[in-house]
């Protein structure tokens, strides 16, 4: 019988085949697990994205976990309720009746033309002075596809359900002079008169020059730039860019950039606690539904552009009055320029020297646009 052979194995072969032993038991991810991680997270974070930009749900005025109801208060045709404030003579015996606009984050209780309209001169000419909360701010109830047009036919039920008669004047401030507008082209057969206090333009009316609108627009700070153009853009986007805190948003460094005459009227604002009535009367719906949605609204696509808007007022003795400062840091006076300009025929342009945003809160300012209004063209 043979005897078996002796082999002798060399010290780095016995390397080499514990090295492929080794790597052979080691653990074997299936096939494809890495695209399938990556489909996982980036579902994970498509997910937490949409929760992120979704706005809270309103607390609702008079709703049992929603603020209280203190207002005078209608329900309009679609259920909705309307809070108002009634100032200056009684309704009854007035001889002039004016419903107040009122502007961005701020509410009925900020008629700055009934606050500083003398006594004297509301007594003499029978003033009776009615502001309202529009949808979502103070305590009227939300809107969610409320429209231009819808709100200048809030105004119209409101005006009808007090019994102003078929006709009343018509004061818009700010971003309020914007729902001005919209009474203008809606409903011109019930305004007696308009007057229009530093109205907010809207940047994309497309009758405005681009180059116009652009440089207006460029001169506003970088995070209101940025916050209306993702009101324009990209709506859904509003609340969560007004709430975030990696970039700066709407009102961020606006505080630097006001006038002397801003500065100073802002600082008595402050002083007589509007900062309190901001966040109890103001938004106590929430952000979203008063001034998120007012972004959206005001610098959205519009159904109609009031640069090319045509004389409401045909065949009528009445005028709309446009009010602005020519230092205003929230509302380009160049904007309005172009505007009364083009409806030189109906509209009365007042532009005032030295003067910015806020000022109808000027010591008798109140009185001097109230007389304008009532006396017409002049």
């Amino acid at each position: 019988m043979a005897a078996g052979t002796n082999r002798k194995i060399s010290a780095a072969s016995a390397r080499s085949h514990t090295r492929r032993a080794n790597k052979s038991s080691g653990l074997t991810l299936p096939s494809g697990i890495f695209p399938a991680v990556l489909l996982l997270l980036l579902a994970g974070l498509v997910a937490w994205g949409y929760q992120a930009i979704q706005p809270p749900p309103p607390k609702i005025c008079g709703s049992c976990d929603g603020p209280p109801v203190t207002a005078s208060r209608i329900q309009l045709r679609d259920g909705r309720h309307l809070a108002y404030q009634e100032r200056g003579v009684s309704k009854d015996v007035a001889k002039i009746k004016v419903v107040f606009i009122h502007g961005f984050d701020v509410c009925r209780l900020d008629d700055v033309i009934a606050t500083y309209t003398s006594p004297e001169l509301v007594e003499e000419l029978g003033i009776y002075f009615v502001s309202y909360d529009r949808p979502g701010y103070g305590e009227s109830d939300p809107h969610p596809s409320r429209t231009v047009k819808s709100q200048a036919f809030d105004i119209e039920e409101l005006a009808d359900q007090l019994g102003l008669g078929t006709k009343f004047y018509l004061i818009g401030y700010s971003l309020g002079g914007q729902i001005g507008w919209g009474c203008l082209k809606y409903i011109p057969h019930r305004l007696a008169g308009v007057t229009l206090l530093a109205p907010a333009s809207n940047y994309w009316w497309p009758g405005f020059p681009s180059n116009l609108s652009t440089e207006a627009l460029y001169q506003q700070p970088t995070c209101d730039y940025w916050s209306l153009r993702v009101a324009h853009y990209a709506p859904w986007l509003t609340h969560w860019w007004n709430t975030q805190n990696w970039f700066p948003s709407l009102g961020a460094t606006r505080p630097h950039v006001l006038s002397r005459e801003e500065r100073e009227v802002m600082a008595k604002l402050i002083a007589k606690g509007a900062s309190h009535r901001v966040i109890f009367h103001v938004r106590p719906q929430g952000e979203y539904e008063s001034l998120h949605r007012d972004l959206n609204l005001g610098f959205g696509t519009w159904e109609f552009d009031p640069v090319e808007m045509e004389n409401p007022f045909t065949g009528e003795e009445v005028y709309a009055h446009l009010w602005q400062g020519d230092e205003d840091t929230l509302v380009p006076a160049t904007l309005q320029r172009y505007i009364a300009d083009r409806h030189s025929s109906w509209i009365r342009y007042h532009e005032l020297a030295g003067s910015g945003h806020f000022f109808p809160h000027v010591d008798w300012m109140a009185d001097t646009i109230v007389k304008t209004m009532v006396n017409g063209k002049q």
